[in-house]
């Protein structure tokens, strides 16, 4: 009696029990090459396969030949009917690579009602687990973001009699927590572990202290960090910072401060991150006095400074009125080997702009600008509308002509404010030449001087009428 089997172009046929192929599966089991120079090769093959087909004594062929045609189909579909078609003869018994492959192949697919018959029948069988098995697994679901089934898998290890590690405990741990609603079944798994022989180590406890910081927990977080002590782990860099941030996000600032303190005193080194939290936490607090203390103490103690958080200090003093300060700190940098840069120069001469320091902003607006950084629309308008309110037109044009001679563009607000304090006041020379230059321009979309055209409309006409009376 025949028996139709697999699909349409990709069939396998069973007459009286006898199984056969296609053209292209027969070459996969029962055809190899017999060219003189694999003599040797091909002789040790059809050994392993003569006992291999002993041991199966099944008509399909060895459960190696099986799992090379499983591994052989891109559709995982096809595979699974092969796989089931094989398991139904007689003797036979899959290969556990062959159920590796085939989960494999279903759970990538997101067949997962599959995947799992197939690991019901794993289980049945009593074929040894590897535990890299369940390694594949969790990362399956992890990235088809299915927490529940990660969840499950661990529980499933113990099923197949393979002690759970902590580098998969921790792989489940991280997914739960992305999860507000099961955080609590994060913390259930992490507490029942060792009753399973499998210990959480400081990653473990990490990643429940930072869900708990990001939920507000900061107490559970607290515990957990003593925990760590009590079941002889040593908290690492990374327990300290999320401990920290944790404090600060509770504008708990000064205790993150004694947390690294005490850090320090047990020989860590902070990473650049924790000491980014902390002085942005300060600056914030408005301890400015603190923060740049703090900021001096890096470099003694093993982490030099960098770029964010010398301009988180000058930010912070600047935010405060304390424009000089932050041009100290600015200082330092360049001192100890830190370069200042687009932002360091933008923050610093916007906050002596609010104080009114128009020349010395436009003192390092002037460096800004050698050092080819393009200052920012804020700054430049805030020099010019500064000098122009306290009438110093003609550094107000200087500070156009630097932006002119070095290719930039100053905005269509900068000339609405410039060219009318230019008409009202006193023509002088180099307010004449400025606005030759101006007259040059290339008119763009940016510069939209066509807007500024009333006021210097009437500057043209009173300046043609002073020269004709002159003439």
């Amino acid at each position: 009696m025949h028996q139709r089997f697999l699909r349409s172009s990709k069939t396998v046929t069973t007459v009286t029990g006898k199984l056969i192929f296609p053209p292209k599966y027969q070459s996969l089991f029962f055809c190899y090459s017999s060219s003189p120079q694999k003599q040797d090769n091909q002789r040790k093959q059809n050994q392993e396969q003569q006992a291999s087909i002993s041991n199966s004594k099944s008509s399909i062929g060895s459960p190696c030949r099986v799992q090379k045609l499983i591994a052989s189909q891109s559709d995982p579909l096809l595979a699974k009917e092969i796989f089931d078609y094989a398991s139904r003869q007689p003797n036979f018994r899959h290969s556990y690579s062959s159920y590796l492959i085939l989960i494999l192949k279903l759970g990538h697919s997101k067949f997962f009602s599959l995947m799992e018959d197939v690991l019901f029948h794993l289980k049945s069988d009593r074929c040894p687990v590897n535990p890299t098995l369940f390694t594949y697994l969790i990362k399956i679901y992890a990235e088809a973001d299915l927490p529940e089934k990660a969840l499950k898998t661990f529980y499933n290890m113990l099923e197949f009699d393979c002690k759970p590690l902590p580098k998969q405990l921790n792989r489940i741990l991280e997914l739960l927590v992305t999860h507000r609603n099961y955080l609590r079944s994060a913390f259930d798994l992490f507490k029942d572990a060792h009753n399973h022989g499998c210990l959480p180590n400081t990653k473990s406890y990490n990643i429940l202290m930072r869900a708990f910081c990001l939920n507000g927990d900061l107490s559970i977080a607290y515990s957990l960090f003593n925990k760590m002590f009590e079941r002889d782990l040593m908290p690492d860099v990374h327990s300290y910072r999320i401990l920290m941030q944790g404090l600060c996000r509770k504008s708990q600032v000064n205790t993150a401060v004694s947390l690294l303190e005490d850090m320090l005193n047990k020989g860590f080194v902070p990473d650049t991150l924790s000491y980014t939290t902390l002085l942005n936490s300060l600056c914030r607090k408005k301890q400015l006095r603190e923060a740049y203390k703090l900021l001096c103490r890096m470099k003694v103690k093993g982490c030099n400074p960098d770029i964010v958080h010398y301009n988180t200090v000058i930010l912070g003093f600047c935010r405060e009125g304390r424009a000089m300060d932050a041009c100290k700190v600015l200082e330092d940098m360049t001192s100890n080997g830190c370069l200042p840069n687009l932002v360091s120069y933008r923050t610093l001469v916007g906050g002596l702009c609010d104080q009114e320091m128009f020349d010395e902003a436009k003192k390092y607006m002037e460096v800004m600008i050698s050092k080819g950084f393009s200052p920012h629309f804020s700054v430049s308008h805030a020099l010019i509308k500064g000098f122009c309110n306290v009438g110093k037109i003609e550094e107000a044009c200087g500070v156009l002509q630097e932006l002119l001679k070095f290719g930039e563009a100053p905005h269509k607000d900068t000339w609405l404010m410039i060219i009318p304090s230019i008409c009202k006041g006193e023509e002088t020379e180099e307010v004449s030449q400025l606005l030759d230059k101006v007259m040059k321009v290339e008119i763009k979309r940016d510069t939209k001087i066509v807007e500024a055209g009333i006021a210097l409309e009437d500057y043209l006409i009173r300046k043609a009428k002073s020269r004709s009376r002159r003439a």
